[in-house]
Formats: structure tokens, C-alpha cells, sequence
């Protein structure tokens, strides 16, 4: 089992940015990316409820599925691009969609704990620090590339799927999945900002206090905030991405969207679990969290899906494969 970062080429995590590198980051974008994701790497998994257990890997699934029923299985190589702590390809390996992995990101804290991740649930995994618009793997290296909630973060989207397809074995397959759709990230961006807003004031009063965060923390959280702006550079129709795709030179270009009212619910919950104390919340809130997702993702593929239009989901996902 291999779970090295490249020894001597790769560099290390920086999870502690100062204010001047904050303050240089909001005008270089990829610098804010590495500094973003640094900064969150080691409670990345905490903060967005991330797991390596039957709830994550059904969903995992569940995205892949969604566009690539019928595929046969598993895949030899896989490749997540930008892997975050490893969410999708781990759990997607442990549901038998491929046997050997590798992870990159352009934030090292990232790829690090990726590759912990992996040692840990003892997959085959391998990881590099890489940009996405030059992976650093040969031509025709992998069976599978997946991505989730990465294509946002990326200057050049068109770039980066061309290198995806070049990293591609003839026939392979890519599918990124989690990206904001226009009209979702609209509504979300301005639920959270409500349910912040209206959090952090209303635990300023005297019996609410001690639901209150301490103020360094709250802080804290402003400032990542501040380089999340900077990080999340698209958003996505569907039909335009799936046009980008092409674009770049991918076959059998197709798209799939999801949450609706599950978005609704999951955005303004996220949002009040980063502005309280989290020993507030036992496991009655996160039967309370994970449930209403549920229900309501029920309700946006069995009725929701069939009379509102695609583009107004929050997630879109995208797939294709390198010509033969």
C-alpha cells in the first residue's frame, strides 16, 4: 500500500496564514486556494460532517451512479482531482468503484490528510500536490478521474478537463460532481449569510450567551470566509457546462442535478453548526440534521425533480470519456 506524498517536491502544509498573506491572497486566487484549504484541511472533515462510513459511501455512490449506471466495475486507476480530505474517491473506493487510487490538490494540508484518510481505512493510495490545469501524471495514466466540488474552485475550467482527458486512458471516464449551480449558489450564499448573521447577534443576548462562540473564533471564521470569496471563482448552468466538456474535447458529454429543498435545509444547518459551540450540538441535532436531508432529498428526486427545472438544483454533475 502506498501513501507517500512525493518525497522532496511537494510542498508542506502552511495552516496557520498571516494577515499579509491573506491580504496577498485576495488578489492571486490560487495562492488563496492553498491557504483556504490549509487553513481547513485538519477540521475540513468535522466542519462539512465528512465520513468513511456507510452514510458517506452511499452518497458518495449516489453521485456516481447518477450518470454512469452502467459502468463495469471496478475501475483499475483512479485519480481525485482536487481530493479535499479524500471524500469522494475513498468513499467511492470502498464501495467498489475502483482498487487503486491517487489524490492531488493544490493545497498540500489537503493532500496530507487525504493520504492519512487513506492509510487508515487501508486503501491503495497514492498522493501529489498538483495545479490543476498541469496534472503532473503521464498521458494515458488513469481509468477513472472524479472530482467533487472542485471544477468552482478552478481559473480555467476548460484547461483543466483537457488535462483530465490527456491523464485519461483511451475510453476513461470523468465525473465531478457537487458543482453550484447558478441559481443555487445564489439562494445559498444569501440563506447562510441570513443564518449567520441572525445566529451570531441573537447569541449576544444574556441567556443565549453561552451558545455563543468565542469572539476569536467568530473572527476566525470571518476571515476564512473572506478568502472562501476569492476561492469559489464559477458557478454552473448545466448546459453550459456540459458545453465546456465538449469544449475541451470529452465524448459522451452528460449532466445530472440535484438537491433543491435539501439544499435549503443543508446550507442554513451547516451555517449555524460553524457559529455555536459545537458540544452544544449532541446527537439529537445530527439525527435532527441528517434526517431532514434525507426526507428532503426524497422529496427532490421523487417529485421536485419532475416538475422544477434542472438549472434551478444546487448541484450539478458532469461526465465524460477521452475518445477512442
Amino acid at each position: 500500500m502506498t501513501t507517500d506524498v512525493t518525497p522532496g517536491t511537494d510542498p508542506a502544509p502552511n495552516p496557520h496564514a498571516t494577515e499579509e498573506q491573506v491580504k496577498a491572497a485576495l488578489t492571486d486566487t490560487k495562492l488563496a486556494q492553498v491557504l483556504y484549504h490549509d487553513w481547513e484541511a485538519e477540521t475540513y472533515d468535522e466542519k462539512w460532517s465528512i465520513s468513511f462510513d456507510e452514510r458517506c459511501i452511499d452518497y458518495a455512490r449516489g453521485r456516481f451512479d447518477a450518470v454512469a449506471t452502467d459502468e463495469p466495475l471496478p475501475y483499475g486507476r483512479a485519480m481525485e482531482l482536487g481530493c479535499g480530505t479524500g471524500f469522494f474517491l475513498l468513499n467511492l473506493m470502498q464501495s467498489g468503484v475502483a482498487t487503486k487510487g491517487s489524490v492531488t490538490d493544490l493545497s498540500p494540508g489537503m493532500v496530507k490528510v487525504a493520504l492519512r484518510n487513506a492509510e487508515n481505512l487501508g486503501l491503495d493510495v497514492d498522493g501529489r500536490v498538483a495545479d490543476a490545469e498541469k496534472i503532473p501524471y503521464d498521458d494515458d495514466t488513469f481509468d477513472l478521474v472524479v472530482g467533487h466540488a472542485v471544477l468552482h474552485h478552478i481559473p480555467d475550467v476548460e484547461q483543466a478537463l483537457r488535462e483530465v482527458l490527456r491523464v485519461l486512458k483511451p475510453g476513461g471516464r470523468f465525473i465531478f460532481a457537487g458543482e453550484p449551480s447558478t441559481i443555487g449558489d445564489f439562494y445559498a450564499r444569501w440563506m447562510s449569510r441570513a443564518t449567520w448573521f441572525a445566529t451570531t447577534n441573537v447569541t449576544k443576548l444574556g441567556p443565549l450567551q453561552g451558545w455563543r462562540r468565542p469572539q476569536e473564533e467568530l473572527d476566525e471564521s470571518s476571515r476564512a470566509a473572506a478568502l472562501e470569496a476569492v476561492v469559489d471563482i464559477h458557478t454552473f448552468d448545466p448546459d453550459e457546462l456540459a458545453g465546456i466538456a465538449r469544449a475541451a474535447g470529452a465524448h459522451q458529454v452528460d449532466t445530472a442535478t440535484e438537491e433543491l429543498a435539501a439544499a435549503m435545509l443543508g446550507w442554513p444547518v451547516r451555517t449555524f453548526e460553524a457559529a455555536v459551540p459545537p458540544e452544544k450540538l449532541g446527537w439529537g441535532w445530527a439525527r435532527f440534521a441528517f434526517g431532514g436531508w434525507k426526507r428532503l432529498t426524497w422529496l427532490d428526486e421523487n417529485v421536485l425533480r419532475k416538475i422544477v427545472p434542472p438549472k434551478f438544483f444546487y448541484n450539478v454533475v458532469v461526465t465524460g470519456t477521452k475518445p477512442r
